[in-house]
């Protein structure tokens, strides 16, 4: 049966009509949602890590920009920020932090070895994945030293994952890497291009448009005349009374090595954070600082909140009631330490340095000052590390006008929840994406609605057919 051109119109007609009112509209108008929030997990190469660190090349590595390290051999990266679009699995990620290799150490104290990753970004188009980073080598034999911003260091294979349908947070696990040819240059040609890299794992926070909060409208009320405020009002940017403060934080995350051995092989424990101590991936944040701040003497003496406690095997060590005072541009770090089951009130544990405490814009902050370990804190240690031993920065900061805010705490997300993971192969054993929420739900949802639209544009095209072939037969209709 062939259709009339008016026939055909009319039936394709009825099918968009019918499909517009079956398919619901967050399905047919799909958006973009804001990745805000998360961590990546990744160890660039581990074989890398061991070159540096061994016989060879008798290097090392350190961490920038509030990267921190998870389990023996991964970096993690922070405060995700991007976009992802559920409807067509369209995903974008940026982290902050940065790790820093260095080895071959030369005569004149430069090193023949030096690389920089950081602000790794993960973008995901089409079913195709790829890295970014930040990359700053020096190059094997000239020694020329190269710095290129966000290069395809990276392709990541994506195969049996589908990207689509998620809700938050997002997470991706364990999945390959593979050197592009970009990178290899930036690697400062350690490697050749196809060279299988670390694989790559992250989880994200998505934030969903909020559609219960009605547009604003105009508002008709007259507003009122200001008036002056009266001399005893306070000022939302007036600086606090001399020896006050208005609040403080002090970061600290003892001694990455301590940290990688309480959840290492050896101690297998962990740590667990009480009284309101924040977690921040590299170190640890005491909030609420209460106590006395001398702007001109760049003097503070203050208390904060929140206890760390370490356990694992032969290891059971508390850290509360933190400390800290700053003065002569020289600065304390004190806490009550407790170990098996006896505590010790005020223990200095590292000195720190603190040349500029001025305030600025209302916030005096000492940021990633160098700290060393107290004999105090060797023995709160319990002989684990010697007094002199360099310690993890110390970074304090104080507001002292109402404007101001203390620096933001990396940001590593909710984490991943439990929930199925849309995959297009069910049995895949390759990497795996976790995207909570709504799972698979929306694209079961749109195969549904499709289906009925299709059923019913088959039922309106048989009966047009049979209406224009009753029309030229002369049948009377039913």
């Amino acid at each position: 049966m062939t259709l009339s051109r008016p026939a055909r119109a009319l039936a394709v007609t009825l099918f968009t009509a019918l499909l517009a009112a079956l398919i619901p509209a967050s399905i047919a108008h799909a958006e973009n949602r804001t990745v805000q929030g998360g961590r990546l997990d990744w160890g660039v190469k581990s074989s890398f890590q061991s070159y540096v660190t061994g016989p060879i090349a008798q290097g090392s590595w350190g961490l920038t920009g509030g990267a921190a390290t998870v389990g023996g051999s991964q970096f993690r990266f922070h405060s995700a920020q991007g976009s992802y679009d559920p409807a067509t699995g369209a995903f974008e990620a940026a982290f902050t932090g940065g790790v820093h290799f260095t080895g071959h150490r030369k005569a004149d104290g430069t090193n023949e070895l030096d690389l920089t990753i950081s602000r790794p970004r993960v973008a995901v188009q089409g079913g195709r994945g790829t890295l970014y980073a930040d990359m700053a080598s020096k190059a094997k034999g000239s020694g020329r030293m190269s710095v290129t911003a966000q290069v395809p260091l990276a392709t990541l294979n994506l195969a049996d994952i589908d990207m689509r349908g998620g809700g938050s947070p997002v997470a991706l696990t364990g999945v390959p890497a593979t050197l592009t040819a970009q990178g290899a240059a930036a690697f400062a040609g350690y490697y050749p291009a196809g060279t299988q890299l670390d694989p790559v794992s992250l989880t994200v926070d998505v934030k969903t448009p909020d559609r219960t909060t009605p547009p604003a409208t105009p508002s008709t009320t007259k507003a009122p005349t200001p008036t002056t405020p009266s001399p005893t009002a306070s000022s939302p940017t007036a600086p606090a009374s001399t020896g006050a403060l208005r609040t403080a934080a002090v970061d600290w995350g003892v001694r990455r090595t301590f940290r990688e051995y309480v959840t290492g092989a050896i101690a297998q424990g962990k740590w667990t954070l009480a009284d309101g101590a924040q977690d921040g991936g590299a170190l640890f944040r005491f909030p609420s600082g209460t106590g006395t701040y001398d702007a001109k003497e760049q003097t503070l003496d203050a208390s904060f909140a929140g206890s760390v406690r370490f356990t694992g095997a032969h290891l059971d060590l508390t850290l509360a009631g933190v400390t800290a005072k700053v003065t002569g541009g020289k600065g304390t770090l004190s806490a009550d330490v407790t170990s098996a089951g006896t505590t010790t009130k005020a223990v200095p544990l590292v000195t720190f340095t603190a040349r500029d405490f001025t305030p600025e814009n209302g916030l005096a902050a000492v940021t990633e000052a160098p700290a060393t370990l107290t004999e105090g804190g060797a023995k709160a240690f319990g002989g684990m590390y010697k007094a002199g031993t360099a310690m993890d920065p110390v970074s304090l900061a104080v507001t002292v006008d109402a404007a101001a805010k203390l620096p933001a705490l990396p940001d590593l997300g909710s984490g991943a929840t439990s929930s199925a993971a849309p995959t297009k192969t069910a049995a895949s054993t390759g990497p795996s994406v976790a995207a909570a929420g709504t799972s698979t739900t929306s694209d079961s949802s749109t195969g549904t609605y499709v289906a009925i639209g299709a059923g019913v544009f088959l039922a309106a095209a048989l009966a047009v057919g049979v209406a224009v072939r009753r029309r030229r037969t002369g049948t009377p209709g039913a």
